[in-house]
């Protein structure tokens, strides 16, 4: 029987792509940075000829997060390079993450561009987060059947906090909106309502309790009433001249697009699964490189996503963990336990990953692994190792058993004659037994019929068939070439 030894670049390789492997983990960790203030700014900033009543049009629809904050606080700074007159948040948020929220409330403050945050279109709304980000604005402009507030603190999976942990982050959530509340000058006790008691205003009711500053049923209506609008700005009031103001509307860049998707918690926890299993089979088989190539590009985005996640180290742990339980699968195959362990310890991870030890949010889109995800997983991977352990049970118990991907990789390959076993007694199904030394294993075999006249040790053969461990071979000619190492 043919041993199963990796050829003498197997070492290597499998030392280089882990050492990659690594460093890709740490540098997608590494992306959760904050604002990501050092970002270089989008080429849609301006030339010298720039109108100085230009008006920087931002709009959100989605929950916020990392990635959101790093887009609006892009725009802000597009404005500031454009010496703008305005920059107009169009809002339509559901809630999100808090430290991305106070991320985008301390650039507004900071802002030495005016900024208006517009909750638009009709039927939008500034829930939860988007409370906090609407009161930081200079103006706070609603469309008509919007509405504004809920702001109270949750899990991070959108459940309630345990009553010690709920009233702390409650307070600091109330303390946080208060501040922004006398900042802007807005009625302090009904802001601070929606985060104690989540009470919730529409457009008429948040202008009449000095929550908003106006009604627009549509941007120009907007520009129209700033249009001559006193705000205060770094503590100097200014009056906004938008008359003939152009519009810079300010888009997501193709890298925000793809880290908004990849943010995704489903997203990025079955890339680096998929990423994972990938290189595992690359480091179980050398040589093979679309999966290991494919797994170390599906591990960048993974990990590049739950950068931008309030991610657990204790579910990194895991799936990390996991991966390394299914590298000693490879290596210790047929017992099924290295396997069986990695698969419970994936699971274990996507469940720890995000959102499951509790901390304080503000509500919206709960960042959490899909559970339907976690068992589809689960039983994938689960079916896929006991697969795997069972091929390699047989390849260890069955000495006339070839696995079928070494089978089908010989056929094609070159090898010589190295011994005669039987040429004149008993026979293979097509011809004399013979002994083929093929990628430095010897193989039992014969020679297809027609061929048996050029037998001969030292013979140039092509592996044609695969059987268990019996090879059939065809003549070829020296120049053709012989893979015998």
């Amino acid at each position: 029987m043919a041993d199963f030894s990796l050829d003498k670049f197997a070492r290597p390789a499998r030392v280089l792509l882990a050492a990659l492997v690594a460093l890709v983990g740490l540098w997608g960790l590494a992306t959760n940075s904050g604002t990501g203030g050092d970002r270089p700014v989008s080429a849609q900033s301006t030339s010298s000829d720039t109108p100085q009543n230009n008006v920087v049009l931002i709009r959100l629809d989605g929950a916020i997060d990392g990635v959101t904050a790093r887009f609006i606080v892009r725009g802000l700074r597009i404005a500031e390079e454009q010496d703008s007159e305005l920059v107009v948040l169009m809002l339509d948020t559901p809630g999100g993450l808090l430290d991305a929220t106070r991320d985008i409330v301390a650039s507004f403050l900071l802002s030495p561009v005016p900024v208006v945050v517009y909750v638009a279109p009709e039927g939008a709304q500034a829930a939860s987060a988007g409370t906090f980000i609407g009161a930081a604005a200079n103006v706070l402009a609603m469309a008509p059947t919007t509405n504004i507030g809920a702001a109270s603190v949750v899990s991070s999976d959108g459940s309630d906090l345990p009553d010690t942990l709920s009233r702390k982050a409650m307070q600091d959530a109330a303390a946080f909106i208060r501040s922004i509340a006398e900042t802007r000058g807005r009625n302090i006790s009904a802001l601070e309502d929606t985060v104690l008691l989540a009470t919730a205003y529409s457009a008429t009711e948040a202008v009449e309790l000095n929550i908003a500053d106006l009604i627009a049923v549509d941007y120009a209506s907007l520009l129209e009433q700033l249009d001559g609008y006193e705000v205060v700005v770094s503590g100097e009031t200014l009056v906004l001249d938008l008359s003939g103001a152009d519009t810079t509307t300010v888009d997501m860049t193709l890298l925000e697009r793809l880290l908004a998707f990849i943010a995704n918690p489903n997203v990025a926890f079955l890339l680096v699964s998929l990423g994972g299993l990938g290189v595992i089979v690359e480091l179980w088989n050398p040589g093979m490189w679309v999966p290991g190539t494919l797994g170390v590009l599906f591990l960048i985005l993974g990990w590049a996503g739950i950068g931008q996640l309030p991610f657990s180290w204790a579910g990194v742990s895991l799936i990390i963990l996991s991966l390394l339980l299914f590298y000693l699968e490879t290596t210790a195959p047929g017992i099924g336990y290295f396997g069986v362990a990695g698969t419970i310890t994936l699971v274990l991870g996507g469940l720890f990953l995000v959102g499951f030890f509790g901390s304080p949010g503000i509500p919206g889109d709960a960042p959490v692994v899909n559970r339907w995800l976690l068992a589809t997983t689960g039983v994938s991977v689960g079916v896929f190792v006991l697969w795997f352990a069972f091929e390699l049970r047989k390849a260890r118990r069955i000495k006339l058993y070839q696995s079928p991907m070494v089978s089908t990789s010989l056929v094609g390959a070159t090898g010589v004659i190295s011994a005669i076993l039987s040429p004149a007694g008993p026979t293979g199904p097509s011809g004399p037994s013979i002994e083929v030394l093929v990628n430095g294993e010897h193989w039992t075999g014969e020679i297809e019929p027609g061929g048996a006249d050029s037998l001969a040790e030292g013979s140039n053969v092509e592996v044609v068939r695969v059987a268990g461990n019996h090879l059939t071979v065809k003549p070829v000619q020296p120049e053709t070439g012989v893979n015998n190492e």
